[in-house]
């Protein structure tokens, strides 16, 4: 799975780290970064949901 995150539109909200906090994380500079891309079944729902709340629409995940 390949998670893209559209810099342009993420406010760094951190929605997604409620949703999958192994997954992503916030610098110091409240930039996001994806910390494991890889899918697996234990991180696939809790990455699909964390795309699906963006509320900028900002990540997208392709398998």
């Amino acid at each position: 799975m390949k998670i893209k995150i559209d810099r342009d539109l993420c406010e760094a909200n951190a929605v997604c780290l409620d949703y999958a906090p192994k997954v992503f994380t916030l610098d110091d500079n409240d930039e996001l970064h994806v910390t494991e891309a890889e899918l697996t079944e234990a991180n696939r729902a809790a990455i699909a949901q964390a795309v699906k709340h963006c509320p900028r629409g900002a990540l997208s995940a392709d398998e």
